[in-house]
Protein backbone atom coordinates (compact mmCIF):
# COMPACT_ATOMS: atom_id res chain seq x y z
CA UNK A 1 0.00 0.00 0.00
CA UNK A 2 1.27 3.48 -0.84
CA UNK A 3 1.36 5.89 2.05
CA UNK A 4 0.19 9.46 1.61
CA UNK A 5 1.87 10.79 4.73
CA UNK A 6 4.40 12.84 2.78
CA UNK A 7 7.42 10.83 3.85
CA UNK A 8 8.21 9.54 0.39
CA UNK A 9 10.93 10.48 -2.04
CA UNK A 10 8.80 13.15 -3.72
CA UNK A 11 8.29 14.93 -0.44
CA UNK A 12 12.00 14.75 0.38
CA UNK A 13 12.91 16.11 -3.07
CA UNK A 14 10.36 18.92 -2.71
CA UNK A 15 11.80 19.78 0.70
CA UNK A 16 15.31 19.72 -0.82
CA UNK A 17 14.29 22.14 -3.58
CA UNK A 18 12.61 24.43 -1.08
CA UNK A 19 15.65 24.39 1.19
CA UNK A 20 17.95 25.02 -1.78
CA UNK A 21 15.80 27.92 -3.00
CA UNK A 22 15.66 29.60 0.41
CA UNK A 23 19.36 29.09 1.04
CA UNK A 24 20.15 30.27 -2.48
CA UNK A 25 18.16 33.48 -2.12
CA UNK A 26 19.69 34.25 1.28
CA UNK A 27 23.21 33.50 0.02
CA UNK A 28 22.54 35.66 -3.06
CA UNK A 29 21.53 38.59 -0.85
CA UNK A 30 24.67 38.09 1.27
CA UNK A 31 26.88 37.89 -1.84
CA UNK A 32 25.26 41.01 -3.32
CA UNK A 33 25.82 42.91 -0.09
CA UNK A 34 29.40 41.70 0.30
CA UNK A 35 30.46 42.55 -3.25
CA UNK A 36 28.76 45.94 -3.22
CA UNK A 37 30.32 46.78 0.14
CA UNK A 38 33.70 45.54 -1.11
CA UNK A 39 33.37 47.68 -4.23
CA UNK A 40 32.41 50.73 -2.14
CA UNK A 41 35.42 50.21 0.11
CA UNK A 42 37.71 49.76 -2.90
CA UNK A 43 36.30 52.91 -4.51
CA UNK A 44 36.91 54.82 -1.25
CA UNK A 45 40.49 53.51 -1.32
CA UNK A 46 41.01 54.90 -4.83
CA UNK A 47 40.02 52.11 -7.24
CA UNK A 48 38.17 53.85 -10.08
CA UNK A 49 36.50 50.83 -11.77
CA UNK A 50 36.86 52.53 -15.16
CA UNK A 51 36.64 50.10 -18.04
CA UNK A 52 38.38 51.51 -21.16
CA UNK A 53 36.72 49.00 -23.50
CA UNK A 54 33.36 50.14 -22.11
CA UNK A 55 33.75 53.79 -23.09
CA UNK A 56 35.83 54.77 -20.04
CA UNK A 57 32.76 54.76 -17.83
CA UNK A 58 33.15 53.56 -14.26
CA UNK A 59 31.14 50.59 -13.07
CA UNK A 60 28.45 51.98 -10.72
CA UNK A 61 27.98 50.37 -7.31
CA UNK A 62 24.53 49.20 -8.38
CA UNK A 63 26.19 47.34 -11.24
CA UNK A 64 28.03 45.15 -8.75
CA UNK A 65 24.77 44.43 -6.97
CA UNK A 66 22.85 43.51 -10.11
CA UNK A 67 25.55 41.40 -11.74
CA UNK A 68 26.31 39.53 -8.51
CA UNK A 69 22.59 38.88 -7.98
CA UNK A 70 22.06 37.65 -11.52
CA UNK A 71 25.00 35.25 -11.62
CA UNK A 72 24.36 34.03 -8.09
CA UNK A 73 20.81 33.11 -9.09
CA UNK A 74 22.21 31.35 -12.17
CA UNK A 75 24.27 29.30 -9.69
CA UNK A 76 21.10 28.46 -7.74
CA UNK A 77 19.44 27.26 -10.96
CA UNK A 78 22.47 25.12 -11.80
CA UNK A 79 22.36 23.63 -8.30
CA UNK A 80 18.62 22.93 -8.65
CA UNK A 81 19.13 21.17 -12.00
CA UNK A 82 21.90 19.04 -10.50
CA UNK A 83 19.73 18.27 -7.45
CA UNK A 84 17.04 17.01 -9.80
CA UNK A 85 19.12 15.11 -12.33
CA UNK A 86 22.44 14.10 -10.77
CA UNK A 87 23.22 11.17 -8.51
CA UNK A 88 26.07 13.26 -7.04
CA UNK A 89 24.80 16.84 -7.15
CA UNK A 90 27.20 18.29 -4.56
CA UNK A 91 30.42 17.14 -6.19
CA UNK A 92 29.19 18.02 -9.68
CA UNK A 93 28.12 21.46 -8.46
CA UNK A 94 31.50 22.16 -6.88
CA UNK A 95 33.32 21.19 -10.08
CA UNK A 96 30.96 23.28 -12.21
CA UNK A 97 31.01 26.30 -9.90
CA UNK A 98 34.78 26.30 -9.51
CA UNK A 99 35.25 25.99 -13.28
CA UNK A 100 32.83 28.86 -13.96
CA UNK A 101 34.46 30.97 -11.26
CA UNK A 102 37.88 30.34 -12.81
CA UNK A 103 36.52 31.39 -16.21
CA UNK A 104 35.09 34.57 -14.68
CA UNK A 105 38.55 35.62 -13.48
CA UNK A 106 39.90 36.22 -17.00
CA UNK A 107 37.66 39.04 -18.33
CA UNK A 108 38.80 41.67 -15.79
CA UNK A 109 42.29 41.35 -17.27
CA UNK A 110 41.10 41.44 -20.89
CA UNK A 111 39.19 44.74 -20.90
CA UNK A 112 42.19 47.04 -20.58
CA UNK A 113 41.38 48.32 -17.11
CA UNK A 114 43.98 49.53 -14.63
CA UNK A 115 45.70 46.77 -12.67
CA UNK A 116 44.02 47.88 -9.43
CA UNK A 117 40.61 47.67 -11.08
CA UNK A 118 41.31 44.22 -12.55
CA UNK A 119 42.68 42.79 -9.31
CA UNK A 120 39.77 44.23 -7.32
CA UNK A 121 37.23 42.79 -9.77
CA UNK A 122 38.87 39.37 -9.44
CA UNK A 123 38.76 39.67 -5.65
CA UNK A 124 35.06 40.56 -5.80
CA UNK A 125 34.39 37.52 -8.01
CA UNK A 126 36.09 35.39 -5.38
CA UNK A 127 34.07 37.00 -2.57
CA UNK A 128 30.81 36.11 -4.31
CA UNK A 129 32.04 32.57 -5.00
CA UNK A 130 33.16 32.19 -1.37
CA UNK A 131 29.61 32.96 -0.26
CA UNK A 132 27.63 31.04 -2.87
CA UNK A 133 29.57 27.82 -3.45
CA UNK A 134 29.72 26.57 0.17
CA UNK A 135 26.11 27.58 0.90
CA UNK A 136 24.69 25.76 -2.11
CA UNK A 137 27.01 22.77 -1.70
CA UNK A 138 25.80 22.25 1.88
CA UNK A 139 22.22 22.05 0.59
CA UNK A 140 23.18 19.54 -2.05
CA UNK A 141 25.13 17.38 0.41
CA UNK A 142 22.11 17.39 2.75
CA UNK A 143 20.15 15.72 -0.06
CA UNK A 144 21.72 12.39 0.82
CA UNK A 145 20.79 12.65 4.53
Amino acid sequence: MISSTGTGVGSRRSHGFRRLAVTGVVATLVAMTATTLGAALARAAGVDFAIPDGGDEAIPLGGFTVVTGFFSLVGVVIAAVLLRFSARPASRFVWTAVALTALSLAPPFLVGAAATTSVTLVALHLVAAAVMIPALTRCLVARTD
